[in-house]
């Protein structure tokens, strides 16, 4: 699994020119599924996305995680964060899962994500064509692959 965390003021997904989901202060996670993934995948990530540290604390330090600023999550599929550009200058996704094991596992690490949380986190819908707008605070953003563990 490979995500893009991006830790937002404000953050929205519309789907046909309607607000689906929005979230306030938090963090954005644009999620990418490979076949190759696995359940310790998701619950590896999902943990690491919660606790990590990157909102201020009072010194202005990058010390605070989601949790403890009471921030919001918005979960977005995103299968072209495995896109090979190798060959070429249109990217292949022949990494990138399958709808029917994506959509599973997509649900499951939203899942996960609200269990380590503890409260809800807010989507889009696998698969529509999404709009996603937000504000980057900092900025700050990360990526992560569960692959590389080490």
């Amino acid at each position: 699994m490979r995500v893009v965390v991006q830790r937002v003021s404000t953050a929205s997904v519309s789907i046909d020119d309607t607000v689906y989901s929005k979230i306030r202060h938090g963090l954005v996670v644009l999620l990418g599924i490979e076949e190759q993934d696995t359940v310790e995948d998701i619950v590896w990530l999902a943990a690491k996305i919660v606790n990590m540290r990157i909102f201020n604390d009072e010194k202005g330090l990058m010390n605070k995680s989601v949790t403890d600023v009471f921030g919001e999550i918005l979960v977005i599929s995103q299968f072209t964060l495995f896109a090979n550009t190798r060959k070429g200058n249109r990217p292949s996704f022949i990494r990138a899962a399958k709808p029917e094991f994506a959509t599973k596992f997509y649900e499951m690490f939203c899942a996960q994500i609200s269990q380590e949380l503890s409260r809800p986190v807010k989507t889009g819908v696998f698969g529509a064509d999404m709009q996603v707008s937000l504000i980057n605070d900092g900025p700050v953003t990360v990526m992560i692959d569960s692959k590389n563990r080490e």
